[in-house]
């Protein structure tokens, strides 16, 4: 039944055919049961595993990979090689890739748990009605129509409607699907509210909210799905994840980079054709099986095998400084979508407040004589803790609160007049309330004006334990006060009173809404000298006027306190006893904003990165907020900035694409509001980060392009998460964002060195076989480089330091290609320079070096007809290891430069020294070791067809190398002169891959 809410009790008894006298027949269950199903969330069906390992290998490089690692164990067959020497490549590929993998295979394993999670909310048992019996069922077994009582403590076990409350009131504590801060009475009048969200449905109680004060009957009217924390978990089945725009644009570049690669291997093998023929070959298909090997090789030498693995190992590392900075990552890739971040859509309870409500003002009557009439004080201390102090007007700190009379009956009234519980949790290491949020707020209060009569008290007070502080004053008031009597809170009457005695005489006290106390005050107490004056006319219009501006201007929740000296030896209260009561003061509470959550504001707008505050809560108490943290004084008023979700709904379609980019608050919202902010503002191209840690945040989390989880937020959230903040500190997020972008400029450098390094060795491949010179490297000796040497700096060029202006710069833009058509210009020259290097280091050794044969350049280039005919040199010659180890060795080096090139996009090496990243000196230092190894160790050099190099062929390696810093601190210099580029920027469109951004 939909619109229950709106429905009468009687309308609604009748739609399910129930008497509330005796509940459900046994027939009437399994009719139900059978027409609207069990009340249980359904198990959603999981990914089969073997989907999600296949899922994994469905991108074109890894493809491409895949086929040239079949490819070449083949053709090393065909060769006569044996099955172990033909396995090695495929397998170190195939290792890789594997590994990979595995990386994505547990990050969408994790995304499925959210859903489980959302379980742990239902209520396991329910006190249900049937066949005019009361009995305790489990919650899974209730039907609609089912007759359910239900008292403080209890979680809701599915939707259900009000039909009668047991006790003066009912509250709710609905934070976990809706935000709100404070707990909700209900009640059994139908809602008329139009376009009503779960705010305004206070004659419903909702699967899992939990009763905070209270006892009444309702009747279920939805189960399992039809629940609203059903409606939580199809939203979050609908979400399907964002892919982070890191990886879309690595995809765009590999699928550019495919092309390229297939097009350069189908050319040289082509333009071989003349030689398939030549006798070296032994046939025409040898020869073009030969050639397909060197195209195959060439597919290999253009892949950056290592970059998956580099990527994670980049990302990897991010995260553990971020988890230094409590933000906790969950998945990998959300860390570099961090960097992109344009708008945040922050959670308001619990992320930008404390989410512990606590006292903040307090107005009492000074005196009628002397100074000003009213004393107003502030009180400090935002959290569970029994920690704070009292200042006065002046914003001096009261040494001994409780020798001021109006505030030592504060603190009597507070601790006695109240039924919540504070208490110390030595396993989270934290106090913890039970009860209303407000009743804790009074507790708290309590215990920093402390105890008269000492003037070591808050010393004192500090020597005790933990689990002894957390509510040692208020113990102190309930051992000298004995309760007799309590007159719980009625909506009628908007206040509770409790009779109290203590050595014989009989006090009451009250608490309750500011307007109900003081029409029923005809006295006030004197903060100066403890007197009892009659309340004139003009007092009272002085503090309701306070009051006013307390819960107007300061949006602050108030209660009004007082007591009445009662008849001797009374031992029960009547509601007649609440009149001619003594006014004591007025408290105003609220949820408190972070002391950081200001400046972090800041930085964020400083970043280019717009907040917007989403919350359950009302307008006026969400924009009180925002300009109580300061952050938002730009902006004068809200108006045109502050909506609530009813109103953004009923905007045009184009003003509301106007107020998405101007929007600052969003309130009264629920579920499918955030997941729907959060959808429009992608499809703006947005990338947007949400925060939150309620069960009702998880829809949106999920569907955010990166969603952070408070740390003591619910399970649901954190699973939904990509990131969870154990500080639960909006503060974090900045820290974080700047991280993600210090992670991204580091992932583009390290892209910048993989990828020239192999555009190296394609070069190398292809120029050989243009030139008809033998093969330089053979694969083995490829992947070697790609994925040892290669690997190591690219994964230290991952400990670059953050730029100091990384939170100065506006965000970086969706649609930004990772190579810009400068920096692929700049790929093509080192590149270049690299294979160009490479082949001149083959060649040398042939032509020059005084321990080689020292050929004519002619005799090498038809070193294929070799053997048909007559030469001054044996042809065994050209299967000598030494020129591919001079190859190969230079191409190590001249990497190990072009990684120090790395540690800047355009700075120079003399201004980034070497040694700024001591990771990339080591990690170049150990490739080093790693390549002598391989030459100099007789198993390994086999293997990798490598032979020792003399001082002399060192020497011309190192000539070689060392020219690539030379070229590239030139195209940097280049680069920090941005005019000199327009020559380059009109072949963007030429060089890089186009591909629209589509709407997520």
């Amino acid at each position: 039944m939909e619109d229950a809410y709106a429905r009468s009790v009687s309308e609604v008894l009748e739609f399910f055919a129930v008497d509330p006298t005796k509940g459900l027949t046994d027939l009437q269950v399994t009719q139900h049961a059978h027409s609207y199903g069990k009340n249980v969330l359904p198990q959603e069906k999981s990914t089969p595993f073997w989907k999600l390992v296949l899922k994994q290998f469905n991108d074109l490089l890894v493809k491409i990979l895949i086929a040239a690692a079949f490819i070449s164990f083949f053709l090393a067959l065909a060769n006569g090689e044996t099955v172990l020497s033909a396995f090695i490549e495929p397998l170190v590929i195939l290792m890789i890739l594997a590994a990979n993998a595995a990386v994505g295979v547990i990050t969408e394993t994790n995304a499925e748990k959210a859903l489980e999670e959302l379980r742990a909310y239902q209520a396991d048992v329910a006190t249900v009605l049937r066949n005019g019996c009361f009995s305790i069922l489990p919650a899974a077994d209730l039907v609609p129509g089912d007759i359910v009582e239900v008292s403080v403590g209890c979680k809701s076990p599915a939707d259900m409607r009000m039909i009668e409350i047991l006790s003066d009131h009912l509250r709710v504590d609905q934070a976990i699907l809706t935000g709100e801060s404070c707990s909700v009475e209900k009640e059994l009048d139908a809602t008329t509210a139009t376009n009503a969200v779960y705010q305004d449905k206070t004659s419903i109680l909702f699967s899992g909210t939990t009763v905070v004060a209270g006892r009444a009957r309702a009747v279920v009217i939805g189960v399992g799905s039809n629940t609203a924390m059903g409606s939580i978990r199809d939203s979050m089945l609908m979400t399907e994840d964002e892919v982070t725009p890191l990886k879309k644009k690595l995809d765009e570049f590999g699928t550019f980079l495919a092309k390229i690669i297939a097009g350069i291997c189908v050319l040289v093998w082509v333009v071989n054709i003349g030689h398939f023929s030549d006798p070296s070959h032994g046939g025409f298909l040898r020869g073009a099986i030969h050639y397909f090997k060197i195209a195959v090789a060439l597919a290999v030498a253009a892949i950056p095998e290592g970059l998956p693995a580099v990527v994670t190992t980049c990302l990897a590392l991010g995260t553990k400084r971020m988890a230094r900075l409590n933000a906790i990552v969950r998945s990998l890739p959300s860390v570099e979508t961090l960097g992109c971040t344009t708008v945040i859509c922050s959670d308001k309870t619990g992320t930008l407040t404390t989410n512990m409500m606590s006292v903040s003002k307090i107005c009492v009557l000074h005196s009628l004589n002397n100074g000003p009439m009213n004393s107003e004080y502030v009180v400090s201390g935002t959290t569970y803790a029994p920690e704070g102090f009292i200042f006065d007007s002046l914003g001096t700190q009261l040494e001994i609160p409780a020798q001021y009379p109006c505030l030592l009956h504060i603190a009597m009234c507070s601790a006695l007049c109240n039924e919540s519980v504070i208490q110390y949790n030595p396993d989270k290491r934290i106090y913890e309330k039970i009860g209303e949020s407000t009743e804790v707020a009074l507790r708290l209060l309590a215990e920093k004006i402390g105890l008269p009569g000492f003037d070591t008290m808050p010393s004192a007070l500090n020597m005790l334990s933990k689990h002894e502080r957390a509510s040692y004053c208020n113990r102190y008031w309930e051992s000298q006060f004995k309760k007799v009597s309590l007159l719980e809170f009625s909506r009628d009457r908007k206040m509770m009173s409790v009779l109290c005695n203590r050595k014989q005489m009989e006090i009451m006290f009250s608490k309750g809404a500011p307007e109900s106390i003081l029409s029923r005050c005809t006295n006030i107490l004197c903060n100066d000298d403890g007197s009892t004056v009659p309340l004139s006319a003009h007092i009272r219009a002085q503090l309701e006027a306070k009051y006013n501006s307390f819960a107007g201007r300061e949006t602050l929740r108030c209660l009004a306190l007082a007591l009445k000296r009662m008849p001797m030896g009374q031992q029960s209260l009547s509601f007649d006893d609440e009149n001619d009561l003594t006014f004591i003061g007025l408290v105003g509470m609220l949820d408190p904003p972070r002391d950081e959550v200001r400046n972090a504001i800041l930085s964020c707008m400083n970043a280019g990165i717009r907040v917007i505050v989403v919350t359950g809560d009302n307008k006026t108490t969400a924009e009180s907020l925002c300009q109580k943290i300061g952050a938002f004084d730009h902006l004068g008023d809200f108006t045109g900035f502050s909506y609530t979700a009813s109103e953004f709904e009923e905007l045009p379609a184009l003003q509301k694409s106007v107020a998405l980019q101007r929007m600052t608050i969003l309130s009264r919202v629920e579920p499918s509001h955030k997941r729907m902010l959060v959808e429009a503002l992608q499809n703006q191209n947005e990338v947007v980060a949400m925060t939150g840690d309620g069960v009702n945040d998880a829809p949106a989390l999920k569907k955010a392009n990166i969603g952070i989880a408070m740390g003591s937020g619910t399970a649901v959230a954190k699973s939904a998460s990509d990131m969870v903040l154990a500080d639960d500190n909006f503060a974090t997020v900045v820290a974080a964002v700047a991280e993600g972008r210090a992670i991204y400029n580091n992932t583009k450098q390290f892209i910048r060195y993989m990828i020239s390094s192999n555009i190296g060795e394609v070069v190398c491949i292809f120029v050989a076989a243009m030139l008809g010179i033998p093969d330089t490297l053979v694969p083995v000796q490829l992947l070697w480089v790609n994925l040892v040497t290669d690997g190591l700096p690219a994964t230290a060029i991952g400990f670059n330091k953050q730029d100091s202006d990384v939170m100065k710069s506006k965000p970086r833009k969706v649609n930004e290609a990772v190579v810009s058509g400068w920096l692929f210009f700049r790929y093509l020259v080192i590149g270049a320079y690299v294979g160009l290097a490479t082949v001149a280091g083959f060649i040398w050794w042939f032509v020059y070096c005084d321990n080689g044969p020292k050929l004519p350049y002619t005799e090498l280039m038809h070193f294929d007809s070799c053997s048909t005919r007559e030469t001054d040199y044996a042809c065994s010659i050209f299967s000598d290891r030494h020129p591919s180890t001079v190859s190969m060795t230079v191409l190590v080096v001249v990497e190990m430069f072009n990684a120090l090139n790395n540690l800047s996009e355009n700075q120079s090496l003399l201004v980034i020294r070497p040694w700024s990243n001591l990771w990339l000196v080591a990690s170049i230092i150990f490739t080093m070791i790693l390549h002598i190894l391989i030459l100099y160790v007789q198993p390994l050099s086999a293997l990798f067809s490598v032979t020792p190099l003399s001082w002399a062929e060192w020497t011309v390696v190192l000539y070689l190398s060392f020219p690539v810093i030379l070229i590239d601190e030139i195209l940097k210099f280049f680069s920090r002169n941005s005019g000199i580029r327009f020559s380059f920027r009109f072949r963007r469109a030429d060089l890089l891959p186009k591909r629209e951004i589509r709407d997520k």
